[in-house]
């Protein structure tokens, strides 16, 4: 009996059902689960397609706290530097694990950004970290499944998003960026094991 192929069997528009459903099923490959929260393989921002860098999970002690997604217009960036010269829109995506103050967090931000840079550097910025830790003084906390969202959109500036709604003006400036994502790829980065899965580093 002659086998068939399945062109033969059902026609060109089934090759062309089998080829929908290859790719489908490698955009949904590429998408990535962590505690339960759903990591997708790109996301659009200010008419960009960006693709995930990396993504990991920010452990204080024992605890989960948040999981936390890099997106670029480029391949992977290995190191920090790459990160910042990366061309284009970029976005750092934190979901939470569980419920934080919103005045704690603004505080960790600014020593985050305090313990990756030096003094005369970091005065310069003062008035910028003090209107981003204000950001949060009107929630009294965020929980389990709210995101916080960082994006940079040249020749507009660095965007604050709680929940997706942007939060005050843009940061203009691009050395406050690059502070802000010192937190998380600094020299004393919040986590040493999200920083490497941020630069899309194997994690042990």
């Amino acid at each position: 009996m002659t086998k068939l192929s399945f062109r033969e069997l059902f026609g060109p528009l089934g090759a062309v059902l089998v080829l929908m459903l290859s790719l489908a099923g490698s955009a949904s490959a590429s998408e990535i689960e962590l505690s339960g929260i759903k990591v997708p393989a790109t996301v659009n921002v200010a008419g960009s397609q960006l693709v995930r860098n990396g993504a990991g999970i920010r452990y204080k002690a024992i605890f989960k706290v948040y999981v936390a997604s890099l997106y670029l217009t480029t391949d992977k960036a290995n190191t920090p530097a790459k990160v910042v010269a990366a061309p284009g829109p970029k976005r750092l995506v934190l979901t939470l694990l569980r419920t934080v103050k919103s005045d704690e967090l603004g505080k960790l931000f600014a020593h985050g950004i305090e313990d990756n840079m030096d003094y005369s550097k970091f005065s310069k910025l003062v008035p910028g970290v003090m209107r981003m830790s204000g950001i949060f003084s009107k929630y009294k906390s965020l929980g389990e499944g709210e995101t916080i969202t960082v994006d940079w959109i040249p020749g507009k500036g660095m965007l604050v998003l709680v929940n997706g709604v942007q939060e005050g003006e843009p940061f203009k400036e691009p050395e406050f960026f690059e502070a802000m994502m010192g937190i998380w790829l600094g020299k004393s980065p919040a986590d040493w094991r999200l920083k490497d899965a941020l630069l899309g580093k194997p994690v042990e």
